[in-house]
């Protein structure tokens, strides 16, 4: 919990937000309106005038529609590039070799996984409420902590090609080499993304996402005339792009030196950090049991090529999901502020609304793929996967069944509750096991896909008995405290 002078600067800083969802995003922009409403205000006392306030919401709400355009296009380019990646791979190798690098890919999945939990997920809810006033300082310090990850995670996966290349020589790691070399610039690429997002500069996000899509594609073309292509080349493809963005735009973070290190005006940070992060963590490996975790079973008990084959229909299930992503950025840091600032109705009602968009959204890709695909999967991958129809149209429910707990993980990472988040994975990663390993023993590539909605289910139904026991019920408790009167009543009340 924040301390109340936390919550007043935060009020100050933000203001009391109207009912409008794009102005509940807080942008930058907001906050300088703001101060520009002040001083007409100053204004018009000396003048007598009222000042223009249909006018400033007006280009409130325009900023923050445009500011929601970017971060859409920003992750349609940043998934975008991945996606090429992914479906060239697979129209150009055997589905045993996309299998192997589907393995490969759930791997750097489980780091990125890691890397949010560790890096991304703190800096997004600290530095939109508690340290936003020491920003500058605050991103100084987790930029380095992330470089310092990158070459930790390098260090070890190289030890794990060599120890693989010695006690089974037999077994290809081209891809595990390629994630080792490439896994500290890709992560760097997501916390580039990640910062512009926290410091409510969505637009420059979308620039480097911009170049780093340009630049994969030239990539991709070289690569394939140079019949280079493979599950090695494919992450330094995708390295090359963010290399790219990087220098683009990473200097446009960094400004001015600091008078003073964040950890001299923030001594027991690294203790907050790892009271919130602990649990993410933990949650981070237990995430992959919902999905991820159904490749490496199909590995165990079927074959590479069945990891091939479950990959490249869930390459089609999910840009919905990254549709959803792109809105969670924005909702996060609003959520955070308005847990930071007290204000629980407004956190109920944006809560209340991104989970109706979610549903929505969900829904209506799972009737897009019903009805279109098929012809999809066969023009992307060139009729080599089209027998797996019929288990697209079951997977394409799973998005809708996982946001409808997602919005509710989102709500309880940003009241800094992630525990309740954990034992939802917890409850999934059981499911899986309990019911995943079996189906699929059983069914093949039918249980699999069976065993992720189970696995979703369990997780959404955990998920909410955490949230409604513990955040829905207080914040709505907390709201109703500071609900306006009721004038009417009171005027029945003074004429008795």
């Amino acid at each position: 919990m924040c301390s109340p002078q936390d919550s007043s600067q935060t009020l100050s800083q933000f203001g009391q937000a109207p009912d409008d969802f794009s102005f509940k995003l807080y942008w930058t922009t907001v906050a300088r309106l703001n101060s520009d409403q002040g001083l007409a205000r100053d204004s018009s006392v000396v003048s007598g005038t009222r000042p223009a306030r249909f006018d400033l919401r007006s280009s409130v709400k325009l900023s923050g529609l445009s500011q929601v355009g970017y971060s859409f296009a920003d992750q349609a380019l940043a998934v975008g590039g991945g996606f090429l990646v992914n479906v060239a791979l697979a129209r150009e190798q055997s589905k045993e070799e996309y299998g192997v690098f589907a393995l490969s890919y759930s791997i750097y999945l489980l780091l990125t996984s890691l890397h949010n939990a560790a890096v991304l997920e703190p800096y997004t809810v600290f530095g939109s409420g508690r340290y936003r006033e020491r920003f500058s300082e605050y991103l100084r310090l987790l930029a380095r902590s992330n470089a310092l990850l990158g070459l930790l995670l390098t260090g070890v996966l190289l030890v794990v090609c060599i120890l693989f290349a010695w006690m089974a020589p037999q077994l290809s790691v081209r891809a595990l080499f390629g994630l080792a070399v490439t896994v500290g610039i890709l992560l760097s690429g997501i916390f580039l993304r990640r910062a512009f997002y926290v410091r409510r500069q969505p637009a420059l996000a979308a620039k480097s996402s911009l170049v780093f899509f340009v630049t994969v594609v030239c990539a991709l073309w070289v690569t394939s005339k140079a019949h280079k292509l493979d599950s090695f080349t494919s992450f330094l493809v995708l390295a090359l792009g963010w290399t790219a963005a990087a220098v683009a735009f990473g200097g446009t973070l960094l400004g001015g030196r600091p008078a003073q290190s964040f950890l001299a005006l923030e001594p027991h940070y690294w203790r907050q950090h790892w009271n919130y992060s602990k649990w993410a963590m933990a949650t981070a490996f237990l995430f992959q049991s919902t999905t991820q975790g159904y490749y490496w079973l199909v590995a165990g008990f079927l074959s590479a090529k069945e990891v091939g084959e479950l990959r490249a229909m869930y390459m089609l299930v999910s840009p919905v999901e990254q549709v959803l992503i792109a809105v969670s950025y924005v909702i996060v840091p609003a959520l955070a502020a308005h847990f930071a600032a007290k204000r629980m109705a407004s956190f109920l009602s944006l809560w209340k609304r991104f989970t109706v968009a979610a549903v929505a959204i969900t829904g209506l890709f799972a009737l897009g793929v019903r009805l279109f695909g098929k012809p999809v999967m066969h023009l992307l991958y060139a009729g080599r996967y089209d027998g797996l129809a019929a288990y697209l149209f079951v997977l394409a429910v799973l998005p809708m069944i996982l946001w409808i707990g997602s919005a509710m993980n989102l709500a309880l990472n940003a009241v800094e509750k992630p525990r309740f988040v954990f034992w939802g994975y917890l409850m999934s990663a059981a499911a899986t096991f309990l019911a995943g390993i079996p189906l699929v023993m059983r069914f093949g590539l039918w249980g699999a896909v069976s065993g992720m909605l189970v696995s979703g289910i369990t997780f959404t139904v955990a998920v909410a008995i955490g949230f409604f026991r513990h955040v829905y019920v207080n914040a709505a408790g907390q709201s109703a405290l500071v609900a306006p009167p009721n004038l009417s009543s009171g005027l029945v009340q003074e004429k008795q």
